[in-house]
């Protein structure tokens, strides 16, 4: 059994992997939000904005194409069809692209403001 130390390494990897593809795909504002002690369907919540619904789309799709090339698995994908709020779900992280407007309205970062941000 991985030590707590080994999984929060490979957890961080994983992390600044995600970090790493939304900038190399223009994505805006990422933040990384440690909502563990918060909820129980994720232990991270990364968050990015894109600048328009094929944005949006092409950030979910380059996202699940290299994660999986990396080894990771990538549950499923939801909110394609219209790509105001995108969510990539890797069970312990889970991935949520906005467009700007929807970003705001919706506000993650306020509903979870307890929640630690990860630096990476």
């Amino acid at each position: 059994m991985k030590s707590y130390k080994g999984m929060q390494k490979n957890m961080d990897g994983k992390l600044s992997l995600i970090k790493k593809l939304l900038e190399e795909k223009k994505a805006e504002d990422i933040v990384v939000l440690d909502v563990s002690k918060y909820t129980n369907i994720a232990d991270y919540f990364a968050i990015a904005t894109a600048t328009s619904p094929i944005h949006a789309r092409s950030l979910a799709d380059y996202l699940k194409e290299e994660l999986e090339k990396s080894g990771y698995t990538v549950e499923h994908i939801e909110g394609l069809d219209y790509a105001n709020w995108v969510l990539v779900d890797l069970i312990d992280v889970i991935v949520h692209i906005f467009q700007k407007e929807y970003r705001q309205y919706y506000d993650l970062e306020w509903l979870y403001s307890g929640a630690q941000r990860v630096e990476l």
